[in-house]
């Protein structure tokens, strides 16, 4: 079982940005996105400070985000990955069987991945990530380089929003099959 000190601020950065994004979107009435907290059991509480020092979470979470975009049920979770290898460790199997239910369910289910060392943002439509993750199930790369991502679905930069994830959104539906 994990603790939640052992992992330390891991994402916070990113999770800070998403969140201030999707304010901006909902208050623009462009999507309402929540993040979805992870249960955890306190185990050492610093009391002066008002803070948990030491838990573990009592159940797998399944992803960061869900809400809705214009209509369109949305779930996805954030990820930062500070080389150009994305290792398929960060992501388990519970998480990707809850994505596939959702895209079975009509929703949209992407990662949002931060390459910090780049500084750019990146779009991996579940299709996408589908590929890698039974590429590795098959026996092949536990990872994926950033070399074999598709460049159109790199986020652009964009004024006022921070992780400019819905035009992405309206791509990753047009190339869907009909």
């Amino acid at each position: 079982m994990a603790t939640w000190n052992s992992r330390g601020l891991r994402g916070s950065t990113l999770e800070d940005l998403v969140n201030r994004t999707n304010e901006k979107y909902r208050e623009s009435g462009l999507a309402l996105i929540q993040k979805i907290p992870t249960p955890i059991t306190p185990i050492r509480i610093d009391k002066e400070h008002r803070q948990i020092t030491l838990a573990y979470f009592d159940q797998k979470s399944t992803v960061d985000y869900i809400g809705a975009v214009q209509g369109i049920p949305v779930c996805f979770d954030a990820k930062e990955c500070a080389i150009d290898t994305f290792s398929l460790q960060n992501i388990h199997a519970h998480q990707v069987a809850f994505m596939e239910a959702f895209e079975q369910q009509k929703g949209i289910a992407f990662f949002l991945i931060y390459y910090s060392h780049r500084d750019v943002f990146y779009y991996l439509p579940y299709e996408h990530l589908r590929f890698f993750w039974d590429r590795a199930q098959e026996g092949g790369r536990k990872s994926f380089r950033f070399d074999e991502l598709n460049p159109e679905y790199f986020l652009p930069k964009k004024s006022g929003i921070w992780v400019p994830y819905l035009d992405m959104i309206q791509k990753d539906l047009a190339d869907r099959p009909d």
